[in-house]
């Protein structure tokens, strides 16, 4: 069985749009019936629904809250925010830092539910996520 697979802001983004990416809603359907667990993790949702609330996209965020009902929603939580310190923490000493130190690095906290899950990020940034848990692009994922 596949293991859990978290959908990082780029590929829910496309599925939330109001005409998705046809390419990737068929491989979402197909994961769905080949019975795979599909999880929005929280800090994604919040990544995503930023963005399309700044830019007064309500149909798309309808269109997430819609996903939120049909996927699993992983909310955070604090085991998943002291994982995602150490993460952050561990990324800087080896020089492989994911994000500027002044912002909220959103991978590291989605490694870090990913870890809680042990499951795969579904991803079009493999390399920053990949230093944390497996992470790889959808059509990757059969």
């Amino acid at each position: 069985m596949i293991k859990p697979l978290l959908l990082d802001s780029g590929p829910l983004g496309k599925i939330a749009h109001p005409r998705p990416n046809p390419e990737l809603l068929a491989w979402l359907v197909r994961m769905l019936r080949g019975r795979a667990e599909v999880i929005i993790p929280e800090i994604t949702d919040f990544e995503v629904r930023r963005n399309l609330l700044l830019e007064g996209l309500m149909e798309s965020v309808q269109r997430l809250d819609q996903l939120k009902a049909v996927l699993t929603y992983l909310p955070l939580s604090t085991r998943v925010m002291l994982r995602a310190a150490e993460f952050w923490a561990q990324a800087r000493k080896h020089g492989k830092a994911t994000a500027d130190p002044k912002e909220l690095d959103v991978d590291v906290i989605l490694a870090a539910q990913a870890h809680e899950v042990g499951g795969i990020v579904v991803t079009e940034n493999v390399g920053h996520l990949a230093l944390f848990v497996e992470a790889k692009e959808w059509q990757e994922i059969e």
